[in-house]
């Protein structure tokens, strides 16, 4: 089965650039290649990866289209773009003209102002995607989704993929709002969903199986296979996951699900949300 990790970063590490990666993520603190990541994947018989960006910045963008060209295993980019910038469209169509920029997004839940996503000069430069043909994936807690909403909203013919089930409150054993939330944000037909994140937001060191699970279920049955997709988030996941342990959880996870819906999750929601293109050139690793 073709399989296809939907996020991922790369970075040459130093604090300044990184202040995100506080003194006791020491597992971050290096860098992370091409190598790095092809080792992992090619363990698992993972085929191909979604790069995401993890500082705001164009630098970074160039940095991971010119990794995406150089490595077939990378199928697209999701970069950042300054949204609020008078003449974004002008930087879009810049980096529209690489075929491997597939999204874009902007780290919304480290934005002090909680409804920063609703600005109107923000959804001004979210507007300009649709001409592109580039996604939107969506970075929030929680306790963003009310805003989160509304946001969608504004921009019904824009394919979004929400990042990280929205982050839930998995170290607290929250539930609700979150996955009434949810669902509420899964009636939008152009939401899609990364199965990703689970355990960063769970206690790194006591996180279960059995507690992940619930999160999972709820997803599952709030966008179902056709709209959800698998992620790593590699190499944050390593502050709580292994990358082959992740991989094996998930498919431990989706096994009651029929090979057509297990297909979905491994690599055809994110050829879909993505448009990646055909995979008849790519094998399996």
């Amino acid at each position: 089965m073709y399989r296809i990790d939907s996020h991922h970063h790369f970075w040459t590490y130093s604090a300044a650039e990184y202040g995100w990666i506080t003194e006791e993520m020491v597992e971050l603190q290096r860098d992370f290649g091409p190598s790095d990541l092809k080792a992992e994947i090619s363990a698992v018989d993972i085929s191909a990866v979604i790069s995401v960006q993890a500082r705001q910045s164009l630098e970074e963008t160039r940095a991971l289209l010119d990794i995406a060209n150089r490595n077939d295993f990378v199928r697209g980019v999701v970069g950042w773009v300054p949204f609020t910038a008078a003449n974004v469209a002008d930087t879009i169509e810049q980096f529209a003209s690489s075929p491997k920029l597939r999204g874009v997004r902007h780290i919304l839940h480290d934005e002090p102002d909680a409804n920063y996503m609703l600005r109107d000069d923000f959804n001004r430069g979210v507007a300009a995607l649709k001409q592109f043909g580039l996604v939107y994936d969506i970075l929030i807690f929680e306790r963003h989704l009310p805003q989160t909403i509304e946001f969608v909203d504004r921009h019904p013919n824009q394919v979004f993929v929400l990042d990280h089930i929205g982050k839930p409150r998995i170290r607290a054993a929250e539930i609700s709002p979150w996955a009434e939330r949810l669902e509420e944000l899964a009636r939008r037909p152009n939401v899609y969903c990364k199965l990703s994140g689970l355990a960063t937001e769970a206690d790194h060191r006591s996180w279960t199986a059995e507690q992940l699970g619930t999160y999972v279920n709820i997803v599952l049955e709030a966008f179902g296979p056709k709209r959800l997709m698998f992620g790593s988030d590699w190499p944050v996941c390593l502050l709580a996951v292994g990358y082959r342990d992740w991989v094996c959880f998930v498919e431990r996870e989706i096994e009651k699900l029929s090979d057509a819906e297990q297909e979905r999750i491994w690599s055809g929601t994110a050829i879909e949300a993505y448009n990646l293109g055909p995979t008849s050139g790519l094998t399996p690793s």
